[in-house]
């Protein structure tokens, strides 16, 4: 494929201009990623912070209720072996007679 005089007048100033954008649109992959790093960099920050003052609080909560949090488990595991006793299947457990 030969090209002539009157193509590659066109041709070349439009290979410049393709590599300018292209050259554009990986610097700029390059930077959303960089910003994406750094949010995320910012967020495992805040949330490691937040699980170190809620352990914290957890412990000086514990200290104050002490029974109040026993005696409620014991409660949920009284309700549930109370609904584990209400549910009754329809037909498990009984008789039924095929004969006939």
């Amino acid at each position: 494929m030969s090209l002539k005089g009157v193509e590659l007048q066109i041709a070349i100033p439009k290979t410049f201009d393709a590599g300018k954008i292209a050259d554009q649109q990986h610097q700029n992959n390059i930077l959303q990623q960089m910003h994406a790093n750094e949010a995320l960099k910012k967020e495992i920050e805040r949330k490691q912070k937040t699980v170190n003052d809620t352990e914290n609080l957890d412990a000086v909560s514990d200290n104050k209720e002490g029974n109040n949090t026993a005696n409620a488990e014991q409660q949920n595991k009284k309700k549930k072996e109370e609904e584990k006793v209400k549910a009754h299947h329809p037909f498990k457990g009984n008789f039924i007679d095929y004969s006939g």
